[in-house]
């Protein structure tokens, strides 16, 4: 274990034998450490946290603060759970659940960049990039493989869809479903067919996609007509998974352009 002389860590913190501590961090009394962690210089886990194996922490990041919540008391117990192979940026943050035994989740192989902020019960899966200064309201939902790009805002209680990409500055107060391109305020500008492409989706798949996101967003019908006319068809697990997103949506999903689009055209090429 190689700790610098000024980190303070408690006594009661459980580190794993061969993780790296740089200067001035501060490790609480509940986080749980596991093997082949990295923490950098001034980073707090405090709270009750805990990191998997082969995590890095970037400087000054604060992991496992209280939840900026009115409802939440310091007697409340709740958590933050980071897998494995995550790189934590500088000066993330990532709040504690709110509500007692939840807890604020983060998968494996995840890549949090610089100043994003995670709120009181976030959950995101794995394979997710989140790029600097995002910022996630409480109880945000990130499907797998999703990329937030840099800037953007999710209000609270929002999903993102798998497989999903969602432009710089963008603005959501509603659900991205999946594979989908989402921008601006709540815009979606078709199929993230770049995305699906690298993470090996074939070209019938994707075809099968986009006509799935024409059928529900550049067709005449109603999102509740659009639904109820797939469910008369056989379609791939993608498509199903994408009908059953929306289906599923309680705030409601994000709305398309139906012409002139310059970002995300959703052709194959």
């Amino acid at each position: 274990m190689k700790i610098h002389p000024t980190a303070i860590i408690s006594p009661t913190a459980q580190l794993a034998d061969d993780i790296e501590v740089g200067p001035h961090v501060i490790i609480g009394g509940q986080a749980r450490v596991g093997s082949g962690c990295t923490i950098q210089a001034h980073a707090v886990l405090e709270g009750k946290i805990t990191l998997g194996n082969n995590n890095s922490v970037g400087y000054g990041a604060i992991l496992g603060g209280a939840p900026q919540d009115f409802a939440y008391s310091p007697d409340i117990e709740s958590e933050v759970i980071i897998g494995n192979n995550n790189r934590i940026r500088e000066y993330v943050t990532i709040h504690r659940g709110t509500k007692a035994g939840t807890a604020t989740k983060v998968g494996d192989r995840c890549f949090l960049m610089v100043g994003c902020h995670l709120g009181h019960n976030v959950e995101v899966a794995d394979d997710v990039i989140i790029t600097n200064n995002c910022l996630l309201a409480g109880h945000v939902q990130v499907g797998e493989g999703a990329v937030l790009g840099g800037g953007s805002i999710y209000h609270q209680f929002i999903r993102i869809g798998r497989r999903s990409m969602i432009a710089g500055g963008a603005r959501l107060n509603k659900d991205i479903p999946p594979f989908t391109l989402g921008s601006f305020f709540n815009i979606l500008n078709g199929i993230n067919i770049v995305g699906l492409r690298r993470c090996g989706v074939d070209a019938a798949t994707r075809t099968e996609i986009r006509r799935a996101f024409q059928l529900v967003f550049r067709s005449q019908k109603t999102v509740r007509e659009a639904i109820a006319e797939a469910r008369l068809s056989e379609w791939k697990p993608e498509a199903l998974e994408f009908f059953d997103f929306i289906a599923s949506s309680k705030r409601g999903c994000g709305s398309s352009r139906r012409s002139g689009q310059h970002l995300g055209d959703d052709s194959e090429g």
